[in-house]
């Protein structure tokens, strides 16, 4: 069954690039000239992923990320003119699973959208979706991590991070994070990994975890109990 990706810009032009690139890849692709429209869709039929301009008529990409964040997990990919960044991190602190500049590769794109759906399957078929260290508990069915309990509120790329982490014993490399977690093929500059776990190591210390994400310097990351 061919995979379902929705995708709202307002420029015809890259609509119609993003279509015919991922059509010629087996996908089905809906587009969109407007946010409001792609979410009246959702709610009829989920996608299986999501790409979003941030600079739309009426709802901007963020809004309509936070909207579907509130009912889904689905994948977004946001792709944007705007280079602040700000709109950079935020866009991943709402939950978004990946962030492109116009300009932008479609052969790119593609293969971070194939990334994106081997590392869900990948996830589905683990044996362990329900995995826990000291006080912090990730069940990948419900797509949600605990502390003592207490749902954490992490995106589904924190989740999947601090999954992989839990299930690989010591030390993961930088470059193990960026091919398994985002689908770089190859060492590339990019703050993804640091932001990534920045924004996680906020999240435990203000729920008072006794799990630290401790930096192995020059190499990767590893959870410590404090």
């Amino acid at each position: 069954m061919k995979k379902v990706i929705y995708a709202a810009d307002d420029e015809a032009h890259i609509r119609e690039l993003l279509q015919s690139f991922l059509q010629k890849e087996g996908f089905e692709v809906r587009t969109f000239a407007d946010g409001e429209s792609l979410l009246a869709a959702c709610d009829k039929q989920m996608p299986n992923l999501v790409v979003l301009d941030i600079m739309m008529p009426g709802m901007s990409g963020f809004e309509v990320c936070e909207q579907l964040r509130r009912k889904s997990s689905v994948p977004i990919i946001f792709l944007t003119a705007r280079v602040a960044e700000e709109d950079y991190v935020k866009g991943l602190e709402i939950g978004s699973d990946d962030y492109f500049t116009k300009p932008f590769s479609p052969i790119s794109l593609v293969m971070r959208v194939r990334a994106i759906f081997r590392r869900i399957e990948m996830e589905h078929s683990s044996k362990e979706e329900i995995v826990s260290f000291g006080d912090i508990t990730v069940n990948m069915a419900d797509k949600a991590a605990y502390c003592d309990g207490k749902d954490l509120a992490l995106t589904p790329t924190e989740i999947a991070f601090l999954h992989y982490l839990m299930t690989h014993e010591g030390a993961v490399s930088r470059n193990e994070m960026l091919k398994q977690i985002w689908g770089f093929e190859q060492e590339v500059e990019t703050r993804v990994t640091d932001d990534t776990v920045k924004r996680l190591r906020k999240k435990l210390v203000a729920a008072e975890s006794n799990v630290q994400i401790a930096t192995v310097w020059g190499f990767g990351f590893k959870l410590e109990m404090k």
